[in-house]
């Protein structure tokens, strides 16, 4: 059975849902680097200061595209480079529910956008852009990934479970029907 993928951008600050732009379809002429970092905890920084405005935060987030291994923010009528550090958004929360006795899992992250597990919405565990760590990450939209935080990532492994594939344990999670593997059993708890 199929399940509808959710992807529910909350920062209007009435807790209603609102589309987001359509940056898939803006293709404006790149205008150059901007000052803005996104840092491998969720922080977006300007000019080396954090940015505190929530909602600031938020709306640079819907603006935000990718192209191969880069990053924008983009109007209709400008497009502007932008460095980040590992994954743009990061998971802070997730809930764990049935629909139809099929388990899902949902993601929200620092920015509002609500995703669940899915075929649409891969949980991928991988390497760190640091390349010293593996975390979950979970796709967003448009290329766009969390990185599922550590406190996140613990509720995750409570819900665990062991699957042999092709004749090896695997270790992860079950959401939309779909098995997402953590890896190997033996190299996740030791042998």
């Amino acid at each position: 059975m199929r399940y509808a993928s959710q992807l529910v951008d909350t920062g209007n600050g009435e807790g209603q849902p609102r589309s987001l732009p359509p940056v898939h379809l803006w293709d404006p002429p790149f205008c150059g680097d901007i000052n803005l970092n996104i840092a491998s905890d969720g922080t977006w920084f300007y000019e080396g200061t954090p940015i505190g405005r929530a909602k600031l935060v938020r709306l640079f987030s819907t603006v935000l595209k990718k192209e191969g291994d880069d990053y924008f923010l983009v109007t209709p009528v400008e497009k502007l480079g932008i460095q980040i550090e590992d994954a743009p958004f990061l998971a802070v929360l997730c809930s764990v529910e049935k629909q139809n006795d099929v388990q899902i899992i949902k993601f929200q992250t620092n920015v509002g956008d609500e995703v669940i597990a899915s075929k649409e919405h891969p949980l991928d565990y991988k390497d760190t852009a640091r390349g010293d760590d593996r975390a979950p990450y979970v796709m967003v939209r448009g290329g766009l990934e969390a990185k599922v935080g550590r406190s996140v990532f613990y509720e995750l492994v409570e819900y665990g479970e062991t699957r042999n594939i092709e004749g090896h344990e695997h270790f992860g999670v079950m959401s939309s029907g779909l098995f997402f593997s953590f890896g190997l059993a033996d190299d996740i708890f030791g042998s």
